[in-house]
Order: structure tokens, then sequence, then C-alpha cells
């Protein structure tokens, strides 16, 4: 079916579709994909499509046209636009209609539609549920694609439509890197799926006149100095860089997934231990002075030749994640090195063991840290026994009692992040480490931990070393006074007999406010 634009001429400055509007309804392919900046009016021109589809009769490549947004207000946007459409382009066609579809759980849904009476087709925006297409046919668009729950499913069953003719069209911003979107937008760019994709940035709208529309719709006189104004303030009013190239220049960021990239990570691993203690049944009955005792040889033999092994000359902090028995505790130091990278020499995870015996084991590498300088606990739920244990054996100022609240994550995540892009960090190459980081994901804007299990292994883990990694160079940045100790006599090393006495040489960064950079 070759359309035609009433009234909108190839000349992008005069006509009623710019540019790349005109490009994406003139592009007949039968599955197509626009990735775009915001704001761009894909979807309007879409609307013009829908309406020249449905008005034209079966032997002009007339059918039904299916519109799928990801909510009530988009839905009917889209149905509106398709009747102003239809009075552009002087088709005959019903007013908007509300009507109530039924789909396959027999629920009552509210959808909109514009019939055209000449050809007997439709113009129908119906829910993001999969199991309303069935049975359907017609051309199909899915918008803001990236953000459907349920992107693979609808897609099958859009997809299933082309058998008979029909078309798909899929219109979104990114939203993330590991999202299907942008997954099908690479496939199909590596010729491994039949999508055609229109990259539409700011720019390229730009180009083509976007703010010259809006000045003219709005009233207000064009100039470029007017408009590269208005592009300054667009992206500088984006919460970061990332989100400014997601949401207007088609760069998908490492969030919609993993928040942080295989890559990036493996980039900064080196080879260090992590050492696991697991309490069995046996062990957690045994009597207090047993489970010490037994602990106690543990941390001799296989953590104490590490705390040896550490630089005496630069300071050290230490970060810890908690948990009882479902997931793992872990307890992660830093050195601070003179180049001010934080190096992690080692993490110990504990699981299932009693809260008396972890105390044990923080308190026997903490003091032992040298030129110890600060650290951060999860004090959420049951992990703030053994946090405020710590915060009155070291002081209020070297230990912090942390709630893992959104803005906690909000707060520490982004330079914890910025410190791996920067390569300001070091952590220990192991394949549950990888695991843990790149399970922090950005939800509803927060990048934080998803509830539940985010391992298969096992071990059922909930990213436990990577927020004691985050806690750890959270402490790294603290505004304290280190801490040293008078060395240990004899043989016996039992933490009772080690007691910690304040240097108040200070960490000289009082006027940084915490920064060490």
């Amino acid at each position: 079916m070759q359309k035609s634009l009433t009234g909108c001429s190839m000349d992008t400055t005069d006509s009623v579709l710019l540019g790349y509007q005109q490009r994406w309804i003139a592009d007949e392919s039968q599955l197509k994909i626009a990735e775009k900046s915001r704001r761009t009016g894909i979807t309007w021109a879409e609307a013009a499509d829908a309406t020249l589809t449905a008005a034209a009769d079966k032997k002009a490549g007339g059918r039904n046209h299916f519109y799928i947004g990801s909510n009530k207000e988009m839905a009917r946007e889209f149905i509106e636009a398709v009747a102003m459409w239809a009075g552009a382009f002087n088709k005959a066609a019903l007013e908007v209609r509300e009507e109530i579809f039924q789909d396959d759980d027999e629920k009552e849904i509210l959808t909109y539609v514009v019939y055209f009476p000449h050809s007997g087709f439709k113009v129908q925006a119906l829910s993001s549920n999969p199991k309303n297409l069935r049975g359907m046919q017609g051309n199909v668009t899915i918008d803001e694609a990236a953000f459907h729950d349920r992107l693979a499913e609808v897609l099958k069953a859009a997809l299933a439509l082309t058998m008979w003719g029909a078309k798909v069209r899929l219109i979104s911003t990114h939203n993330g890197v590991d999202n299907l979107f942008n997954e099908l937008i690479n496939d199909s760019r590596a010729g491994k799926k039949r999508f055609v994709v229109h990259r539409i940035t700011l720019d390229d709208a730009l180009d083509d006149g976007l703010y010259k529309r809006i000045c003219q719709v709005s009233g207000q006189p064009w100039s470029q100095e007017a408009q590269d104004r208005w592009r300054e303030n667009l992206l500088n009013d984006t919460a970061t860089k990332e989100d400014a190239l997601e949401e207007y220049f088609c760069v998908p960021k490492a969030s919609g997934g993993s928040y942080l990239t295989r890559v990036l990570i493996e980039s900064r691993m080196v080879e260090a231990p992590v050492l696991r203690f697991e309490g069995t049944e046996a062990f957690n009955n045994w009597d207090e002075s047993q489970r010490i005792a037994v602990m106690q040889d543990w941390l001799e033999e296989t953590v104490k030749p590490l705390l040896d092994a550490l630089n005496p000359a630069l300071m050290h902090c230490f970060g810890e994640d908690f948990a009882r028995t479902g997931d793992l505790t872990d307890i992660v130091p830093l050195e601070i090195g003179q180049d001010l990278k934080r190096r992690c020499p080692f993490i110990v995870e504990l699981k299932n063991v009693p809260f008396k015996n972890q105390e044990q084991v923080l308190f026997y590498i903490v003091d032992r840290l040298p030129r110890f300088c600060g650290g951060k606990m999860d004090a959420s739920g049951n992990g703030a026994y053994l946090a405020e244990q710590a915060r009155y054996r070291y002081g209020s100022g070297m230990v912090e009692e942390v709630k893992m609240t959104q803005a906690w994550y909000l707060e520490n995540m982004p330079p914890f992040k910025a410190a791996f892009e920067d390569d300001m960090i070091a952590v220990p190459r192991h394949e549950d480490v990888l695991s843990d980081l790149r399970a922090i994901q950005v939800i509803r804007g927060v990048p934080k931990l998803p509830d539940g299990n985010t391992s298969s292994g096992k071990n059922k883990r909930h990213g436990d070393s990577a927020i004691a990694l985050c806690m750890a160079w959270s402490a790294s940045k603290m505004d304290t006074i280190e801490y040293a100790y008078h060395p240990v006599r004899g043989h016996d090393r039992h933490k009772d007999d080690i007691k910690p006495r304040q240097i108040r040489t200070g960490r000289g960064l009082r006027a940084n406010r915490g920064s060490l950079l």
C-alpha cells in the first residue's frame, strides 16, 4: 500500500510531519523498531500510519491496527491522535469510542476504538496482556516497549500475526543495556533479526526541525541561540550524564539489568581469597566456650596469616553485610593505598553462624587492621545487634550502623560505581563476588539489590559481598580518626585480651568533609 500523506510534503520545514517522522511512515518493512529520544513525536507519526492503514480497503492493503501502550493515558492519546489524523486526511471515521473488552481471564477491560465504516477496519488500543492479541488480526504497535513488564510475551503474541501479512512496530526510548528491547536492536543490526531499526536522537530531531516546530506551535520566535539553550537545559536537567545519553541519544545504560557490567567488574578483579566458615548443626549446638575455641583455631589458621600480611603503613577500614541463616554475612576489609586506590585483601563469609561467633570473627579481624580508620555495618533486622556491639567496642565515630534504605542506596551506590569506572577499587577475583556485584539493578530509579535470592548456586545469596564492598567503600570516605592497638603479649590472642587505644593523629581529612579525593 502506497501511503499518501495529504498536506505532508517531503520539505521537512513546512510539512505537517518532520523528516524523521515521514521516513518512519514511509518504511513498509514488516518488522521495524524506533529507538528514539523522548518527546520526538514518533508515536504521533505512528498514529498517522495507523489511520491510513485502517482507512484503506482490503485490496489496497487495509487492515486493523492494534496499539499496546504501557498505561491507559497513552492508549487514549494514541486513539485521539488517530481521530485527529482521520479528519486531517479527510477519512470518514466514527468518533472515539470506549468499549468493554473481555480477556481470556473473564476480566472486563476498557478499551478505546476508532472505526472506519468505509473500509470496515478499526484502530484499537489494547492492554498489555499478551492474551488480548490472541485471535486478533492486524498490525501491532508496541509503544514504550522497553518499559513493558512482559515484552517477550507480548512480542511473541504479536509476531504470530505476521503469518498472515500483519506488521509489528516497536517504539521506545531505552531502558538499560540488558533490556530485551536493546537486545532486539543489537540482534537486528547484527543480522540475526529481521527488524529494521530507525534511530532518532535529539540532535537528529533538531536537525529535522523539532525545536522550530515547538516554537511554531507555542508561538515563540526561533533562533539558533534559543535552540542551543533549550537543548543544553534538557541535558543539564537530567540526574546523570548516563541518563541524558539514554533519554536523548539512544545510548542504553547498564541499568535495565545489571548496574555494573561484567566487563567492568572483571577489569577490577585481582587475586585475593574469599574465606568461608559454615556453622553445622553440631557446631551450633555446642557450648559457647567450645564454639569460641573452634572458631579461634579457624581464625588463627586461616585468617591470621592474611591479617599479618597487611601493610602496617596504610590505613584500613571495613564493611559488613549481615545474615544469620538464609544468606551470608560478609566482612570486607579495604586497604587505602597511597595512590588512594582501595584494595580488598580478602573477604570472610559466614553462613549459619551464631551471633556470638560472628562477633568473635568481626572483632578478631577489625582489632588487627593496621591504622584502622572506620567501618560501616548492616544494622537492618538482626544485624542491629552486631553493629551495636561494634559501635560500643570501637566508638560511634568509628563504626556507623547503616539501615538499608532507598536514600542510602541513592547516596552510596553511584560513587561506588564510579570507583569501578575510575579504577579506584580492586576486589577479589571470584565467581560469587562477580555474581553479587552483577546482581545490583536500577529499580524504579534506585540502584539496589532486588528482593529474593540473586544466585541459583548451592549457596543461596543476596548480593552479600556487593553490599559489604559498598559499605567498605563508603567507610573509606568517613571523616574519622585512626585507631591503633597495643601489641598482644603471650600466646593467648583471645579477643578479650586485646585492648584498643585511640591515637589522635587524625587522618588529615576533616577539612575535606571525609573525602580522600
